[in-house]
């Protein structure tokens, strides 16, 4: 859903695009100056064609869905892309990551995601990676997840993860982020915390979706419950499916908000 999204705004911008997909018949009505092609990431040969004449590629790729090895997969994926744009020449990657501090112990999903932006950068090509936390909006996992506990469950049993701190993004302030990065000035790769002005956990979003919404929700917390049953609980309540719902679940567990202003500082002058 962010994909097309964010193809929307540059086609509305006058962009000429290439898009790579493995199945090219989700992107239908497509603007006069996108084209789309067919090929699988996991595929270097399938990929050579999408990257012909581009100076940016944006990398928003995932294997959540993945029941065994996703971050090999993930690995392999951002290993290829590298090359790929390396080789066709592109001038800059725009990558979409995940905030947590490097430092903490983390889940396999987040580690995940900052070692794909190290590949990237290790690529040679001037690398812009976006770290990110709960997008809000439609599309986005985390906020399905959110939205589909609170309208089914006016009573809530919530385990230690929903009081973990994040720093939601807004999907239109995302995208804004996301546009504005093919023009930032930059001399060399740069890693960039972007979200909202404050820190809020799954609780705090939970409590205000259900204000918005007029409803009224209870919510006890509880000492433990398992990624694993907190997974297995969502796949009755939610349209999340529970393979993805562990990785996020499990995730959950560490902090990610802003611990550096980089952000002010580069996208100011856009």
């Amino acid at each position: 859903m962010l994909e097309k999204k964010l193809l929307r705004q540059l086609e509305g911008r006058g962009h000429q695009i290439n898009c790579l997909t493995r199945n090219p018949e989700k992107l239908k009505n497509t603007g006069k100056n996108t084209t789309v092609y067919q090929g699988d990431i996991m595929a270097r040969s399938s990929m050579w064609r999408a990257f012909q004449g581009v100076d940016t590629a944006y990398f928003l790729v995932h294997m959540l869905h993945e029941k065994e090895a996703f971050e090999i997969k993930e690995i392999q994926a951002a290993q290829n892309f590298a090359f790929m744009a390396r080789t066709a020449g592109v001038k800059r990657i725009i990558y979409l990551g995940a905030l947590g501090n490097e430092k903490d112990n983390l889940s396999p999903h987040l580690r995940s995601r900052q070692d794909v932006g190290y590949i990237l950068r290790e690529s040679g090509v001037q690398t812009l990676e976006l770290r990110a936390s709960i997008v809000i909006g439609k599309g986005s996992l985390s906020f399905e997840m959110i939205r589909d506990l609170t309208e089914h469950l006016p009573f809530m049993i919530t385990p230690r993860w929903v009081s973990t701190p994040a720093q939601p993004i807004g999907i239109r302030d995302l995208l804004n982020y996301l546009v504005q990065s093919l023009n930032i000035p930059m001399q060399q790769h740069e890693t960039v915390e972007i979200g909202g002005n404050n820190p809020m956990s799954y609780g705090d979003l939970m409590r205000e979706y259900a204000a918005q919404r007029g409803l009224k929700r209870i919510m006890l917390p509880v000492p433990v419950l398992s990624p694993r049953l907190s997974s297995r609980w969502l796949s009755f309540i939610t349209h999340v499916d529970p393979v993805v719902g562990k990785k996020l679940i499990e995730g959950i567990r560490n902090p990610t908000v802003i611990e550096n202003r980089r952000a002010e500082v580069l996208f100011r002058a856009c």
